[in-house]
Order: structure tokens, then sequence, then C-alpha cells
């Protein structure tokens, strides 16, 4: 069943490509460009993203955080399977021997941790961690988790605004970086609730 929604979500992402477009002859971007590689990156750093909120979904009865959870699963979801849609239908890999964030010129980055493959990804074994808690420990970590994850995300969308040229992947940057700080200003009220602040 995952197989099949997750091959719907590829599809989506194809149509959406081709539904919405805003009249501009935008060229098919090739492996190598901001367009292919924030395409890639972003698939992946969403991937850990809807897996952390399924973790925490388990962890807490807490309606506000499994809403929150939820809200980020599904878009984060959906815009993945827009992303990975375009790349089909440019005919490019979804995997590249370049180092991640090679195309903003951060290909050579340090990483925070084994897992942590771009900006605001957890590591390992912070996801491992996030998986042993439960109740409000959960909440608090997965907060915390999240709102680097977010900050992370942002970071990236911003690249692509700034480096993209296919303007409906650009529309959708946009769409990521609104939406990831109004859920980031969210979770500091949450944290705050909870006796708690974001990581530094």
């Amino acid at each position: 069943m995952a197989g099949t929604a997750a091959a719907v979500l590829v599809a989506a992402g194809a149509i959406t490509y081709a539904a919405a477009g805003d009249g501009s002859n935008d060229a098919v971007p090739d492996a190598g460009s901001a367009d292919a590689g924030f395409a890639r990156d972003m698939a992946v750093h969403h991937q850990q993203a809807v897996e952390m909120a399924y973790v925490v979904r388990d962890r807490t009865d807490d309606e506000d955080v499994r809403r929150l959870a939820y809200d980020i699963a599904q878009t984060q979801a959906n815009q993945r399977g827009m992303l990975l849609g375009w790349l089909d239908l440019w005919e490019l890999p979804k995997v590249s021997a370049d180092a991640p964030m090679t195309w903003m010129g951060m290909g050579d980055m340090p990483s925070a941790g084994e897992g942590s493959l771009m900006p605001g990804m957890a590591t390992d074994a912070e996801m491992k961690r996030l998986g042993t808690l439960n109740g409000k420990q959960a909440e608090v970590f997965f907060l915390q988790l999240m709102t680097a994850h977010h900050k992370g995300g942002i970071h990236m969308a911003e690249g692509c605004l700034d480096k993209c040229a296919v303007g409906v992947e650009k529309r959708l940057a946009r769409t990521m970086v609104n939406g990831q700080q109004a859920e980031i200003d969210l979770m500091a009220d949450m944290l705050r609730e909870r006796g708690a602040k974001p990581r530094p």
C-alpha cells in the first residue's frame, strides 16, 4: 500500500508540473542544474521529516502535536512526490554521484553526524532517540528536531529561489519557505507551552 501511495504521489508531481505551466517556455534542466539538485536533495530532506512525524504520532497522545505531525507528513509527502515527479518528467536520475548540496556550492560542508546529509537533518542517533521517548519528552524533542529541520529546509528552498530556473519549481520553493516558517513560529509557541525552547 505504501508503495502504491508513493507511486501516486510521484505521478501527481508529473501531472502538476505539466498542468501548472505559467506560459513560460522553461527549458528542461540538466542533471547538474540547481533545479535537479534541489529536487533530489529536498526529496531526501522531506522523507526524513515524514518519518519523524510518523514516529512522534506513535509516541504521544497530545492532539496538537499529533495534528501538526500529520499535517507535516501529508504536506511534505505530497511535495516530495512533486519533486520526484519532475525528475521523472525531465528524465533525470533521482540520485547523483555529487555530494548533497553541491548545487548550492555546499557539497563540502561538514556533516552534523551520521544520517544528517543536509542542513537541519537529524542524525541517526537523534532519530533513534526520538523513537524511545514518550509523552512530553517525545513532544519536546520532536518540536526541537523539526524546528531545526524546517530551518534547514528554508535555507535550501531559498537557495532554489536564487538559483533555480523552472518557474513552477520556484513557486513550490516559495510555498515551502512560507509554510515552514509559519510552522516554526507555531512550534516555538508549542515549545514554550512545554517549558522548552528550540535548540541553538
